[in-house]
């Protein structure tokens, strides 16, 4: 009789060796027990250990060599991105030029009720949508569906849109990028999902939607991003501010890692501080995996 894979199981054994891989309990270069020993260590069947080896190889914490057994690699971890909170913009021309993107979709639709009222459609306005994986040194990290208003999406190309950052041809279009509202939560991988992120159906995922509008208050791009939270974290300085009795943590500003651009600048007087009217916020607070 053939051992059946137990997926809860092997899901388990995955994490406790991925954890002492990553925590130092098994150095890199070090050689692993080998499948039966494991399967008796854990009271499993080999192939259910089998199972969770080969997802420790495909994240590129193990190294499988025929004959000679199973080795920690010596660069056992993808170097993860983090998130400035505090400056989302700046954040995301920069990961867009140390990552790669792979485009899975390109098609103008008729958006959901959420999506138009974000960003101010008129009845009937389709949007641009687009699905699209981003990876750093070649392993996928973010899943990333995007909506941009059709009478901008028609500005760039789906061969532009797999080869450039969004921001990027937003402002190629002449698009003025303004201000980003978003909201961050935690969801599970869908099928199609954990299949273009290399994980399990139901692994956890940070969740995040944004919008960003332009500076007369116009929604131009609505995103739905779905992470791999061993690839991608969220950071935020902050500083203690107000008077004594009524002190709170504020968030700060970073500088971009960015190289400036040099330009010229006029002498102008102190800008308003009055925000400027836009289309009444949805906020979407539905967690899909999909």
């Amino acid at each position: 009789m053939v051992d059946a894979v137990e997926p809860l199981k092997a899901r388990r054994i995955y994490l406790l060796l991925r954890e002492r891989i990553l925590n130092g309990a098994l150095e890199p270069g070090s050689r692993l027990p080998g499948e039966l020993s494991i399967a008796a260590e854990y009271g499993v069947s080999r192939v259910t250990v089998r199972r969770a080896l080969d997802t420790l190889a495909i994240d590129g914490l193990i190294d499988r060599r025929p004959g000679s057994g199973t080795f920690v690699q010596e660069n056992s971890s993808v170097q993860p991105i983090v998130a400035d909170l505090s400056n989302v913009l700046s954040h995301l021309v920069e990961m867009g030029r140390r990552t790669s993107v792979r485009l899975l979709s390109f098609a103008y639709v008729n958006p959901s009720e959420s999506v138009a009222a974000a960003l101010g459609l008129g009845p009937g306005e389709r949007a641009q949508r687009s699905i699209r994986v981003r990876l750093i040194d070649g392993a996928p990290f973010s899943y990333l569906v995007t909506h941009v208003p059709e009478r901008i999406g028609v500005t760039y190309s789906e061969a532009d849109l797999a080869s450039m950052p969004l921001l990027g041809l937003l402002e190629r279009s002449g698009i003025v990028v303004e201000e980003a509202s978003q909201s961050i939560g935690a969801t599970l991988a869908g099928p199609d999902v954990a299949e273009a992120l290399a994980l399990e159906i139901g692994s956890p995922l940070l969740s995040l939607t944004r919008v960003v509008w332009d500076p007369s208050g116009q929604g131009v791009e609505h995103l739905h991003a779905l992470y791999r939270p061993d690839r991608y974290s969220f950071h935020m300085d902050l500083v203690r501010t107000g008077a004594v009795g009524a002190r709170r943590w504020n968030p700060v500003a970073k500088p971009s890692t960015a190289r400036p651009e040099p330009k010229k600048r006029k002498a102008e007087g102190p800008k308003s501080l009055k925000p400027k009217p836009r289309p009444v916020r949805v906020s979407n607070q539905r967690r899909t995996s999909t």
